[in-house]
C-alpha cells in the first residue's frame, strides 16, 4: 500500500456553518468546532438535553381491549381496520433534541490570516492555527470534560446560549466569578413551562497575564495560555454550581500542564479504541493530503473511502457512551433538529449501530445495551397498554428519556409495529458471539421479547399457521392498500430470530420457543418472482419505498442467504432490483447496499454506494446529510458507511467465514485490519486482482465453512494459532 491512510480530515478556512464544525464527543457530552482562532465557537451538547413538550408525560394508548376485534376485521377481509386501533390522540413528537449554548472566545488583536482548523481521529483533538494564535479542543473520555485551550492575545471569554431556534420562553441566568485559577462562568437555562432546566459551567484557568470580569462573561489580557474546562447538567430544580466548581477545580490539580495530562487520560480510552480496525485502500498520497471539501468533490477516490470510513468510526464511537447515536450522532448546532435529533429504531439506529461489533466498537454496543436496560420497564407497559401481553415491545422513536409508544398517527401507525426489539437485540446478540459470553442483560431482554409472541401469536390462518395481526411494514403499505396489515416479511423475520435466538438463550424454554417458531408462516414469494412484503394474499407490493423492511430476513439477519436458501435468496435479489429509491435518503442507499452485499451482489451494492459518494451528501465536518445537496444533518451515512465496507469485504456467522462477497470495482486493492467475527476470531484482509491474503487470528477451538469466490470448503481454527489463507483472482 502507498503510504498511511490519513486518520483525520482538515479545512483551510474556519467553518460559517455550524454543519461544517468539526467533532468531537465522548459519548455524553459533544463539541461542535468552528475553528476561527481569532473568533473561536465551540457549541455544547450533551444526550441527555431534550426539550419538554409534554412528551416526557405521554404514555402508550390504552387499546389491548379492542385489539381482538380489530383482528377479527382484518383476519375476515376488512384491511382498513387496524386505522381504527388507535386511541384518537394527534401525533405527538418525542422530546426534542437540543444544543445547551456555544463558548465564545473573542481575540482583540489579529492573529493573521491564514487559518488551517483540523480534526485528529486518533486523539479525538480539533485543532485551528491562525497565525501565532492557536486553539485546541477535545471532549474527555476519562473525565467527561470539554477541555479547550486558547493561546495568543487577550481574549473576552462568555457562554452563549443564542443559537438558532432557541424558544423565546427559555430562561437564562449568567453567573460570572473570580477564582484562584482565573474565572468561573456559569449559565443556567429554564426550558419554558417546565420544573426542568440545565446548567453549564466553565471554569477559565489562565496562565500568566490578568482576568477582570466583563459580565456576561470575562476579560482576560496578556496570558500566555487559557484553558477552559466545560461541563453541562440537565436537572430539576436548581444544580451546585460550587460542587461542580469544585470538580472541575480538582482537574487541574498536580500538573503545570494541565492541558497534556487530561488529553493523555482520554488517550487511553480513545486511541486504542479508535486504532482496533482500519482500511487501506492504496489512494494516491496527494489525493489523500487534500482537504475534505475538495475530497468530497471526488467520489470515485480511494482516499474519500478511506477518509469517510476512518470519520464513521471515529463519529461513531465519538457519539457512543451515555446513549448510543441519535439521528444527529451527538451532535446539533440548531434547537429545530429534524425528527426531534431522537433515536428512530425502524432503520435509523439499527443501521448506525449494525457495525460495531464487526468493527470493534463495543464501547457502541454498550451504549445501545444500556438504552435498552434502562427503557425496558416502558417496553413492558407498551406490550400490556397496547396488546394485553407479557414481555416487551420497543417503540419505533424515542428521546432517550421515554421508552414508551405514544409517537404515530394515520400514515405513520408505529403503534402496530412489534418486531423493534429484536433488531434492536441484533446488535446485542452478534457481541455476545464475537467474545463468545452471554450478557445477562440481553438474555433477559430476549426472553421478554419471546414472551410477547407467545401471548401475541394466537391466530392462525386455514392452513394452521400463526398469523402476525395487525402487522406493520416500517414505513411502507401494500399497493392500494392500508398501513396496518397483516403477516409482514418483517414481523415474520423477527418473531422467528427471537423466539430461535431466545430459545439458545434460555435452553429451560426452547422447546416451547422452537415450537412456537416453527408455526409462523414461510416467506411468500409474489407474481413478479420477488419475496413479497407482506405474506397474505391481496396484499400486494408498492416497490418505490426507501425502507427495505421486508429484506430483514436478508439483513441483518441470515434466516435467507445464498448459501443455505437459494431460492428465497433469489427472491429476495429480485426484491431488491425491483426497489426504488423513493426520496433518495441516504438511508435507503446504504441498506440497498447492505442487502446486496449479503446477496453477493457487488454491482448493486457498488451503485448504492456511488449514490451517496456522488449526491452531496457529506459536509465538510465528514458528517452527513439525510438528503443530496446536504440537506438535513444526520448521522445515518456517516454512521453506516462502516458497516457496507465491511460487508462487502468480510462476513461472518457463528459457524461461516465470507472473504470478499461483493468487492466493488471502486476497490481493487486493499487492506482491511482487525475486523471481528462472530466466532470469536480477529481477520485481517489483503486483496488485490492477482488474489487475496487473510489472516484469521482465533479466540476459540472451532470448525467454520470458509466461503469465497471459489466455493466452499473447512475452515479449522485453534485457539491462539493464526492461520493464513491465500486465495487466488476473484
Amino acid at each position: 500500500m502507498s503510504g498511511t491512510p490519513v486518520h483525520g480530515t482538515w479545512e483551510p478556512a474556519p467553518a460559517a456553518r455550524w454543519e461544517d464544525a468539526f467533532l468531537s464527543g465522548n459519548g455524553h457530552h459533544g463539541a461542535l468546532v468552528f475553528g476561527d482562532p481569532n473568533d473561536e465557537r465551540v457549541v455544547v451538547t450533551h444526550h441527555t438535553l431534550v426539550r419538554p413538550n409534554g412528551g416526557e408525560h405521554a404514555r402508550p394508548p390504552r387499546l389491548a381491549a379492542a385489539l381482538p376485534a380489530v383482528q377479527d376485521r382484518l383476519l375476515a377481509g376488512d384491511l382498513t381496520a387496524a386505522e381504527r386501533l388507535t386511541d384518537g390522540r394527534p401525533l405527538q413528537w418525542v422530546q426534542p433534541f437540543h444544543p445547551a449554548f456555544q463558548v465564545r472566545v473573542r481575540r482583540s488583536t489579529d492573529g493573521g490570516r491564514y487559518v488551517r482548523r483540523a480534526v485528529d481521529f486518533t486523539t479525538g483533538e480539533a485543532t485551528a492555527v491562525r497565525g501565532d494564535a492557536r486553539s485546541r479542543v477535545f471532549v474527555s473520555r476519562a473525565d467527561d470534560v470539554l477541555v479547550h485551550e486558547v493561546t495568543g492575545g487577550d481574549l473576552d471569554i462568555r457562554l452563549d446560549h443564542r443559537l438558532p431556534g432557541a424558544p423565546a420562553g427559555l430562561r437564562v441566568g449568567h453567573g460570572t466569578l473570580l477564582t484562584p485559577e482565573g474565572a468561573l462562568l456559569s449559565l443556567r437555562a429554564r426550558y419554558p413551562d417546565s420544573d426542568r432546566a440545565y446548567t453549564g459551567v466553565t471554569l477559565v484557568a489562565v496562565s500568566g497575564g490578568r482576568t477582570e470580569l466583563a459580565p456576561p462573561g470575562v476579560r482576560v489580557t496578556g496570558a500566555r495560555s487559557v484553558l477552559l474546562l466545560t461541563r453541562v447538567r440537565r436537572h430539576t430544580g436548581e444544580t451546585d454550581v460550587v460542587a461542580e466548581t469544585r470538580l472541575l477545580q480538582a482537574l487541574l490539580d498536580g500538573t503545570d500542564r494541565p492541558y497534556d495530562g487530561l488529553l493523555a487520560r482520554h488517550l487511553d480510552r480513545h486511541r486504542p479504541a479508535y486504532l482496533r480496525v482500519g482500511l487501506d485502500l492504496g489512494a494516491d498520497p496527494a489525493e489523500r493530503a487534500l482537504p475534505g471539501s475538495e475530497l468530497l468533490n471526488r467520489p470515485d477516490s480511494p482516499a474519500l473511502l478511506e477518509r469517510l470510513f476512518a470519520a464513521g468510526r471515529y463519529h461513531l464511537l465519538s457519539s457512543s457512551g451515555f446513549n448510543p447515536p441519535r439521528l444527529t450522532g451527538l451532535w446539533t448546532g440548531d434547537w429545530d433538529t429534524a425528527w426531534s435529533g431522537a433515536f428512530t429504531t425502524n432503520a435509523n439506529l439499527n443501521l448506525q449501530t449494525a457495525a460495531a461489533p464487526a468493527a470493534a466498537l463495543p464501547e457502541v454496543t454498550e451504549a445501545l445495551a444500556a438504552l435498552v436496560e434502562r427503557q425496558l420497564p416502558d417496553w413492558r407497559a407498551n406490550a400490556r397498554a397496547i396488546f394485553g401481553t407479557r414481555g416487551v415491545v420497543a417503540p419505533a422513536h424515542t428521546d432517550g428519556e421515554s421508552g414508551y409508544t405514544y409517537h404515530f398517527d394515520r400514515a405513520y401507525p408505529l403503534q402496530l409495529w412489534t418486531a423493534g426489539a429484536d433488531w434492536l437485540l441484533k446488535p446485542l446478540v452478534d457481541h455476545d458471539e464475537i467474545r463468545g459470553e452471554r450478557d445477562p442483560r440481553t438474555a433477559a431482554a430476549l426472553a421478554e421479547a419471546a414472551l410477547f409472541y407467545e401471548d401475541f401469536l394466537t391466530r392462525t390462518d386455514a392452513g394452521g399457521h400463526l398469523v402476525v395481526v395487525p402487522s406493520y411494514s416500517p414505513e411502507n403499505r401494500p399497493a392500494g392498500g392500508s398501513w396496518g396489515a397483516l403477516n409482514a416479511a418483517m414481523d415474520l423475520s423477527a418473531a422467528r430470530h427471537t423466539l430461535r435466538t431466545a430459545a439458545r438463550y434460555h435452553p429451560e424454554h426452547a422447546d416451547r420457543w422452537r415450537t412456537l417458531a416453527d408455526r409462523i408462516p414461510p416467506h411468500r414469494i409474489n407474481a413478479d418472482g420477488a419475496l413479497a412484503e407482506w405474506a397474505w394474499p391481496g396484499l400486494e407490493d408498492s416497490y418505490d419505498h426507501r425502507h427495505l423492511s421486508h429484506l430483514y430476513g436478508v439483513w441483518p439477519l441470515e434466516e435467507i442467504t445464498p448459501y443455505d436458501t437459494p431460492r428465497l435468496a433469489a427472491a429476495a435479489h429480485r426484491a431488491l432490483a425491483l426497489r426504488g429509491a423513493e426520496n433518495d435518503s441516504a438511508h435507503g442507499h446504504l441498506h440497498q447496499a447492505l442487502i446486496a452485499a449479503r446477496l453477493r451482489d457487488r454491482e448493486h451494492a457498488g451503485r448504492a454506494l456511488r449514490r451517496v459518494l456522488g449526491g452531496d451528501f457529506f459536509h465538510a465536518s465528514l458528517m452527513s446529510a439525510h438528503y443530496p445537496h446536504r440537506d438535513v444533518y444526520n448521522a445515518d451515512a456517516a454512521h453506516t458507511l462502516p458497516g457496507v465496507l465491511i460487508e462487502l469485504l468480510v462476513q461472518s456467522t457463528p459457524d461461516r467465514l465470507v472473504l470478499l462477497p461483493a468487492v466493488p470495482d471502486s476497490c481493487p486493492r486493499g487492506e482491511l485490519r482487525g475486523v471481528r467475527t462472530r466466532f470469536g476470531a480477529e481477520v485481517d484482509l489483503a486483496w488485490d486482482p492477482g488474489g487475496a491474503r487473510a489472516v484469521v487470528r482465533p479466540g476459540r477451538t472451532l470448525r467454520v465453512e470458509l466461503r469465497t469466490s471459489s466455493g466452499a470448503e473447512p475452515l479449522d481454527l485453534v485457539a491462539g494459532e493464526d492461520r493464513v489463507l491465500t486465495l487466488g483472482a476473484r
